[in-house]
């Protein structure tokens, strides 16, 4: 469904001329390639949409991290490309976890997996990204977590 959508997308946008939506698109769908050659090599047919959706999820940092470096160089032409890219790619991404919510899902997962120390903590992120790629913010997360499993 991510892939029909994505190739949609980039088939709308080049006939609207739409070329800030175009390049987004083009990006998103080389590092989607990048990702099923990995797979291949791990002897799947293709990337997950997890794996695809925790993809898009870093290049949203990536390009985050960029608008700071960019508005602390006074480059605010080049901030606002990568915000223009941030806004395409979050088309594609599942609505985002509220942080009641994350919580929640963390606090289930714990229990789930059994946690009870930080040792645990792997296998907690390892859990959440599996199930809820692309929907929170998973740096957040491991501050919850850290407290979560701390307090215990």
């Amino acid at each position: 469904m991510l892939r029909e959508d994505l190739q949609k997308a980039l088939k709308e946008s080049m006939i609207n001329k739409d070329t800030a939506t175009v390049s987004a698109v083009r990006l998103i769908i080389a590092g989607l390639k990048e990702k099923d050659v990995d797979a291949r090599g791990r002897g799947q047919k293709e990337a997950t949409d997890a794996e695809l959706l925790s993809m898009m999820q870093n290049m949203i940092k990536q390009r985050k991290d960029s608008i700071k470096m960019y508005l602390e160089g006074h480059r605010q032409d080049l901030a606002d490309k990568e915000q223009s890219e941030i806004t395409v790619i979050e088309r594609f991404l599942p609505k985002q976890m509220s942080a009641s919510e994350a919580e929640a899902a963390i606090k289930a997962i714990i229990s789930s997996t059994g946690a009870s120390s930080m040792k645990d903590m792997g296998k907690v992120m390892s859990a959440l990204r599996e199930q809820y790629a692309g929907q929170m913010d998973f740096g957040a997360a491991s501050g919850t977590i850290k407290t979560l499993l701390s307090g215990k």
